[in-house]
């Protein structure tokens, strides 16, 4: 069962990706926002973790989402410099 739940989430998750460009900007940070919420409990749950450490995954899966759906939006990307510092440039 839950492997079915699992398939049946990365499944849907796909279907979300389909229609990414379809949406308005805020459309898209909720969708990169959920679906990075999904991944982050997946993770989770696959690698066995109490409930603290899936919220935890489910918050940090979130942000990365958002960030990635930003990026996407701006075409600008965080890039790190080694010493702990980052600059801003366009995605490549």
């Amino acid at each position: 069962m839950r492997k079915q739940i699992i398939l049946l989430a990365t499944a849907a998750s796909l279907g979300l990706a389909g229609c990414y460009n379809t949406l308005t900007p805020d459309q898209q940070l909720g969708v990169g926002a959920l679906g990075g919420a999904a991944a982050g409990i997946l993770t989770a749950d696959v690698l066995g973790a109490n409930r603290n450490w899936t919220i935890l995954a489910a918050l940090a899966g979130a942000a990365a989402g958002t960030m990635v759906a930003k990026n996407n939006q701006t075409n600008m990307c965080a890039y790190a410099r080694g010493d702990g510092t980052y600059y801003e440039a366009p995605c490549r």
